[in-house]
């Protein structure tokens, strides 16, 4: 890539034609115009192109895809009329084979530029079975069509625009059913929406859940108050439509914030949760449990996090950013004992109420942050053997990775959801003894940008 402050910009408007050569971290096509690298999202690697600069810095450029000179060989026609609008799908015009390489290289990319790991060996990526109705979750806002009809959909990229969808191929075909049966519902209630400006109106977000194992379905509607027109209504319109619904729940977000749920539920009918199935455990699910969005290729996620874990059985093991217990817990059973730390309490409860449900004795949760816990076990004097990190899309960052090195483990297992910020921290790691070994790129998020890692640690002196 160029360097910033290398030659004027491209200007705007500008018609180039050029072949692209790779993709960015989020998706787009990189061609070069006049030696810059210009992003042109919806471009295929090997396609040869004629677009349009629509914005020209110093480094780089973004553009527009004008028309299609000879089409990649990885290219194929896209399924969904609002892939490119919603932004969600940003490989939707590859095959999923190319997809999986363009993200098996993000990460090996990421783990030479950003790391210095360019001789870390790196598993082929784990592809997903089914890259299609995947998603166990999904939450879509609502707002009023221009006829004043009931708009279901996603937000634009950076907007809070409402692109309207009637079926996401993300997403299982009952939440299809649950969004015609809220549309039928306000067709006959006339129920007010929200609007963010005035802080006025009931509906704000439809959120959804389904159990893959169990087959269970929940619909919680997102609003700004404590009751809705025709509730009875509502719940037989879903039960009527939705296969498996075992729960419908009211959820008050009475905030102007950007946070969607808020911390109050109604059980409107049926049970305040559903349930699922993980890596053999059950899974108890309210709208606000932490739970992986694509449940098949979690499990072999976290089948690849305990073979890097190797447990005998003996070991402590530590789950930092531990949420409601599910990697811990799934590997509790090869474990002499497991600690899991989490600051937000109510997760703890959660992981504290699934590792009782199901019977795992020989597991505590700590609510707390990565210090407090480490000065907990160091005043029992006792360390893990094992410490398996989780944490969110902004990694851990140095001071946690001193931290963890701190305790002294045998092995350390990172998970990463973010290949930048894992390879930024495993050099904080490598620097207090602790080398990866081996990094394994798995897919649960087939379509998008998204890409998961798992790396196994180990101290140099083990």
């Amino acid at each position: 890539m160029a360097q910033k402050g290398k030659g004027p910009a491209l200007q705007k408007n500008r018609i180039f034609e050029g072949e692209v050569t790779g993709y960015t971290s989020e998706g787009a096509g990189v061609a070069r115009a006049e030696g810059v690298p210009v992003f042109l999202p919806g471009a295929a690697q090997g396609d040869r192109l004629r677009f349009r600069v629509v914005k020209g810095l110093s480094a780089y450029a973004f553009g527009r895809v004008e028309e299609i000179l000879s089409p990649s060989p990885d290219r194929i026609p896209e399924d969904c009329p609002i892939a490119r609008q919603c932004g969600g799908c940003v490989y939707r015009h590859l095959s999923y084979e190319a997809e999986l390489r363009a993200k098996e290289q993000k990460v090996r990319d990421a783990l030479a530029r950003v790391g210095g790991f360019s001789q870390l060996p790196v598993r082929p990526i784990l592809g997903a079975e089914q890259p299609d109705r995947y998603r166990n979750k999904a939450q879509f806002p609502i707002g009023l069509g221009p006829e004043g009809q009931l708009c279901l959909g996603f937000y634009a990229p950076h907007s809070h625009r409402i692109v309207p969808c009637r079926d996401c191929l993300l997403q299982p075909e009952e939440f299809t059913a649950a969004m015609e049966a809220l549309r039928q519902w306000h067709r006959e209630t006339g129920e007010s929406v929200y609007e963010e400006a005035s802080g006025r109106g009931a509906l704000r977000h439809l959120y959804l859940r389904k159990g893959f194992a169990t087959g269970q379905v929940m619909a919680c509607l997102v609003v700004n108050g404590d009751r809705l027109a025709g509730e009875d209504r509502l719940c037989q319109l879903l039960r009527q439509r939705v296969p498996g619904l075992a729960s419908v729940l009211l959820n008050v977000n009475r905030e102007k914030t950007n946070v969607v749920l808020g911390r109050r539920n109604r059980t409107l009918w049926g049970a305040p949760y559903l349930e699922d199935v993980l890596c053999g455990l059950t899974f108890r699910l309210s709208p606000q449990s932490f739970y992986q969005v694509n449940r098949a290729q979690a499990e072999r996620l976290y089948g690849l996090a305990a073979q890097y874990a190797g447990l005998t059985g003996k070991e402590t093991l530590l789950d930092l950013y531990c949420g409601a217990g599910t990697i811990g817990l799934s590997m509790a059973n090869r474990a002499g004992r497991l600690i899991g730390v989490e600051v937000v309490p109510e997760a703890v409860e959660n992981a504290r109420e699934n590792a009782a449900r199901n019977h795992i004795q020989n597991a505590e949760f700590l609510c707390g942050d990565a210090a407090q816990a480490a000065e907990t076990l160091r005043r029992r004097g006792e360390r893990p053997h094992v410490v398996v990190l989780d944490p969110p899309r902004k990694g851990c960052g140095e001071a946690l990775a001193a931290t963890v090195c701190g305790m002294a483990p045998q092995r350390v297992v990172y998970v990463s959801c973010d290949p930048a910020t894992l390879a930024r921290d495993l050099r904080f790691f490598a620097a207090r003894g602790y080398a990866p070994q081996e990094a394994a790129p798995a897919d649960l998020f087939p379509r998008t940008c998204h890409v998961e890692t798992v790396v196994a640690l180990q101290h140099k002196k083990t």
